[in-house]
């Protein structure tokens, strides 16, 4: 049993709401990009060294860490938010928009760190009846540049071992009122690529001993993502996507040199590891024969984030207390990655969405869209879940 009940809990986070709106305000306002969150960690270590909490700064360059020690003893929870804006222009015309050109906070990432704030306050008015410890980890560089796998490398976990880990996202895909997540993988793996396809360049009226880049890559373009799923078992969940295409000079050459980036998001480990495989295979078999050559980069970046299915039923157990156990929902897998799945390689938790999709449908704009905005009633249903969830494991015998 928790020591800790869902009405204190819900009482706490009443008085906060006006605090955590105000917080996911000033974040919103004053963006900063991954690796780059100076003023957005000063603000937080401040914060939480207001409430008396043991600070770590400087991690993965601007990453903050709190620990919240309990009077009583029992285990060691860690909570996690994104710190990091992204390079879009911001076209809302909101009081609290960005005021830094081209930064904008367009996935929710200000709204993480203000209900993770809030949930320091709370539990540190608690401290009393709390048991055990919580770790606050503020991480920076969410955003494709694996701030999480830098926390770790530096010993994030070494020290203070947790026990287990949460994190949300605030998805404006999911209508406010609702909280979704599944047990096992929940988001994808996801892998970038250059493949640089070369031929022999020549004039486009007279092209015998030619061999046209270009023509080369559409074969690629149009065949690659087939035969990758064609050699995996079947029911893999995989996507290749080619992002970019460069190449050509002019109109009168046929093109020497073609270079295709992209990447691949696949939600079943056994099938990711024959992925890159099985495109250098493609590509020889397509490109030598024509007389053209190649060369695959293929770097390993997000691996998939599975859910423990224990921590899951937690989740969902503290969620159908918030939102009711019909708006506690069971999610289709994201083929979107996040970095908290380093985390939950080292420790078991349960990553999960909370719904924070306006009303008006015509104006719910997607993640990473420059008028993106979230309803900021999540954040009360997003704190009063963070901390039932927290609240529960620490209970447990």
């Amino acid at each position: 049993m928790t020591t800790i009940p869902l009405s204190t809990i819900d009482g706490i986070a009443r008085s906060l709401r006006d605090e955590v709106i105000g917080l996911r305000r000033d974040f919103h306002a004053h963006p900063e990009l991954g690796f780059e969150e100076r003023r957005t960690s000063s603000v937080i270590a401040g914060h939480l060294a207001g409430l008396g909490l043991e600070v770590k700064t400087g991690l993965a360059v601007t990453g903050v860490a709190g620990l919240l020690k309990g009077d009583l003893p029992g285990r060691t929870v860690m909570l996690r938010a994104d710190m990091d804006a992204l390079p879009v222009q911001e076209l809302n015309e909101t009081e609290y928009r960005s005021t830094v050109p081209g930064v904008m906070h367009a996935c929710g990432h200000d709204g993480h760190m203000a209900i993770l704030l809030g949930a320091a306050k709370l539990f540190s008015s608690l401290r009393s009846s709390l048991r055990g410890r919580i770790m606050f980890v503020f991480q920076p560089a969410e955003e494709n540049l694996g701030g999480a796998r830098v926390m770790i490398k530096e010993g994030l976990l070494d020290d203070v071992k947790p026990d287990a880990a949460f994190g949300l996202h605030l998805i404006s895909l999911l209508p406010y009122g609702y909280v979704g997540t599944r047990r096992g993988p929940f988001m994808a793996s996801m892998d970038t690529f250059t493949i640089r396809i070369r031929g022999r360049g020549g004039h486009s009226a007279m092209s015998d001993g030619s061999v046209d880049a270009i023509a080369l890559s559409a074969g690629v373009v149009n065949g690659l993502q087939a035969h990758v799923v064609n050699g995996l078992p079947e029911g893999s969940r995989i996507l290749v996507n080619i992002g970019t295409i460069r190449g050509g000079t002019a109109h009168n050459i046929v093109a020497d040199l073609v270079e295709l980036e992209g990447t691949v998001r696949c939600l079943d480990e056994e099938a990711h590891s024959s992925i890159r495989i099985l495109m250098e295979g493609f590509l020889r078999d397509h490109i030598l024969p024509r007389g053209g050559d190649f060369e695959l980069v293929y770097e390993e970046g997000y691996p998939t984030t599975a859910n423990d299915p224990s921590m899951t039923d937690l989740v969902f157990r503290a969620a159908g207390g918030v939102v009711g156990a019909g708006n506690a929902i069971d999610l289709p897998p994201s083929m979107a990655s996040e970095d908290m799945s380093f985390f939950l390689q080292k420790v078991p938790g349960c990553y999960f969405f909370v719904g924070a999709g306006v009303d008006d449908a015509a104006v719910n704009t997607p993640h990473h869209n420059p008028r993106f905005d979230i309803d900021e009633r999540a954040l009360d249903i997003g704190l009063k879940v963070l901390c039932a969830v927290t609240a529960d494991f620490l209970g447990a015998p």
